[in-house]
């Protein structure tokens, strides 16, 4: 398959970009070579190559979610400018 110049300008529309004249020719050249690349890598068998999700075998190691309770209220909110028992008071800056 060959890229003309007709399907470059409709492919600069869809991405809503604006191309000059001048640029097409570089574009078809550069687009047509990734198309021929793209016909090798179908010619490769892949038929024995299982899909990757992630680029190295690596895996996560999950630590447990435990609740610990780091700081108290009474000292997280010690050093709060305005405060009730529980929590912080902002100022209100959503309006409806």
């Amino acid at each position: 398959m060959n890229i003309d110049q007709k399907t470059i300008y409709k492919v600069a529309d869809l991405a809503r970009i604006e191309i000059d004249a001048d640029e097409v020719e570089t574009l078809q050249a550069d687009m047509n070579k990734i198309l021929t690349f793209m016909e090798k890598l179908n010619e490769l068998d892949t038929s024995n190559v299982e899909p990757l999700v992630y680029m190295n075998p690596e895996v996560n190691v999950w630590r447990a979610d435990e609740v610990i309770q780091e700081i108290s209220v009474e000292n997280a909110l010690k050093n709060a400018a305005v405060h009730n028992e529980n929590y912080f008071m902002v100022p209100k800056i959503l309006e409806k």
